[in-house]
């Protein structure tokens, strides 16, 4: 059986540089045998979690959350994953507001009464795409750390690439910030960066293997 990664974009931004970099990732999955699908939340519609509590007693089949959005399939396709990739650009040293509010909607798998604990032992991978190099990729890669460790997920980790805390791209000039009105997307030509994301992918796939004690 195929590995499945469900790799979602938290920027507002469509076909910017966080989604190429998020579909070069994938791209690379599926190269290696994985089945993968890509949520932009720049096209879906998620809102606040209000902290209602209803998914701590009254969810039933398909409805995960007593908000009627477009998290109830988000959360279907989440909890379908083995691997899941939270990529976002880098505001303010942290993820993107979108990908925070999905953080805090992602309790319907802490809490809930039929879901709770469906992501425990899956595969979490950071990405993000910062404007400089030190501008706060790691700040933003705990950000989604502290939420896969919040459900009980295994975040992925690679010591020989740009950062151990996750696929780390820049889309200025090599990570100078500075601004050339010619470059669109930044990210294409940042060699460091695309081989975090590969690499962050390849050991999230050895990782899921280990998992589910699957075979080569």
């Amino acid at each position: 059986m195929k590995q499945k990664i469900v790799g979602i974009s938290g920027s507002p931004v469509k076909k910017g540089n966080v989604e190429f970099f998020l579909n070069y990732m994938m791209e690379h999955a599926e190269s290696m045998g994985a089945e993968t699908e890509i949520l932009n939340l720049s096209r879906l519609k998620i809102d606040d979690c209000v902290h209602c509590n209803y998914c701590l007693k009254k969810q039933k089949e398909g409805k995960y959350c007593s908000q009627n959005d477009d998290g109830q399939q988000v959360f279907k396709k989440i909890e379908s994953a083995d691997i899941l990739v939270l990529s976002t650009p880098v505001y303010f040293l942290r993820t993107s507001a979108r990908m925070a509010a999905l953080l805090d909607r992602l309790r319907v798998f802490v809490f809930g009464n039929l879901s709770k604990g469906k992501m425990k032992n899956k595969i979490g991978v950071s990405s993000a795409v910062a404007w400089a190099r030190n501008a706060g990729l790691e700040t933003t890669h705990l950000t989604h750390l502290f939420g896969f460790l919040t459900l009980e997920m295994i975040p992925v980790s690679v010591h020989h690439c740009v950062s151990p805390l996750g696929a780390s791209a820049v889309s200025s000039p090599s990570g100078m910030g500075l601004f050339d009105k010619d470059i669109r997307i930044g990210v294409e030509d940042d060699l460091a960066g695309q081989h975090s994301g590969t690499a962050m992918i390849d050991r999230a796939l050895e990782l899921s293997k280990l998992i589910n004690q699957r075979p080569d």
